[in-house]
């Protein structure tokens, strides 16, 4: 106990910020692979730690060259294992907004508020009608590599156009279409699909790349389902389901509204991903 107040007593203000910063790196990481597979496999790697601390304390040393070996391959294949959160987690760490002053104009608020309107109406329909839709909002993170999948449009979000595309057994009806501000980018894109563990087993394959590609971006996916006509928002790789034509609206207007950094870090954006 001495010690520990010894301890405490030599603590100075940077031992104290050191502490608190590892503490929310920690639980960031654990936020990042909840209910991922990433679990699963941490907990092997915990398993394999104490199984290797308990040798060597009761010096069962041939156990413990094979664990010892075991955890050092482990380590170099971490960032194998884990690539999808680790990017992740990059990719958010890029999206931050610690530098963030941009600042919207006028228009560019009623531009968001008829795009909304158009995609509320466009949603109402699929949702009474039962058609599958999916919709991706793209936002900072550039999605070329997903646009480069689909069929071109470069046409101006309408809820025509949008009803239009996602009829049955058009050209376009599969896939996702991507939007980009108010413009229809290209549709019958190919997604990642998500392998979360928290996205329930009735859901389909347009909920998990509605997930999957929030997953890997600052992407808004807007999602109908085929067999119920549920409304649902993916966003940061959650999903919010169950939305009424208001409650996507308000959502929308809110989520679409809040300041990208595409325009603020005009120098990092690829090209082709400006608006």
């Amino acid at each position: 106990m001495d010690q520990i107040t010894a301890l405490i007593h030599r603590m100075s203000i940077f031992d104290l910020l050191d502490i608190a910063i590892v503490s929310y790196v920690v639980y960031r990481l654990i936020l990042l692979i909840r209910g991922t597979r990433a679990v699963q496999l941490l907990k092997g790697i915990i398993i394999l730690v104490i199984a290797d601390g308990i040798s060597q304390i009761l010096h069962l040393h041939a156990l413990n060259w094979l664990l010892t070996q075991a955890l050092t391959i482990g380590l170099i294949a971490i960032p194998v294992v884990f690539q999808p959160e680790l990017r992740r987690a990059l990719e958010q760490l890029g999206r931050s907004r610690v530098l963030d002053f941009t600042f919207r104009s006028q228009e560019e608020d009623i531009t968001i508020q008829k795009t909304v309107d158009e995609l509320v109406r466009a949603a109402t329909y699929f949702s009474r009608n039962r058609i599958g839709a999916l919709i991706i909002i793209e936002r900072a993170t550039g999605l070329n590599e997903y646009i480069e999948t689909g069929i071109e449009i470069g046409a101006k979000v309408t809820s025509a156009l949008l009803i239009n595309s996602f009829i049955p057994n058009t050209p376009l009806h599969d896939g996702a279409m991507i939007l980009r501000g108010d413009r229809v980018i290209a549709a019958s894109c190919y997604l990642p699909l998500s392998d979360s563990l928290k996205l329930g087993k009735e859901l389909g394959t347009r909920h998990r790349a509605a997930v999957g590609i929030t997953e890997q971006s600052d992407a808004l996916a807007l999602v109908v389902s085929e067999e119920t006509g549920t409304i649902s928002l993916a966003r940061a790789g959650l999903l919010l389901r169950y939305l009424t034509e208001p409650d996507l609206k308000r959502v929308l207007i809110k989520e679409m509204s809040m300041p990208t950094h595409a325009k603020g870090w005009r120098m990092f954006t690829r090209r082709g991903d400006s608006p």
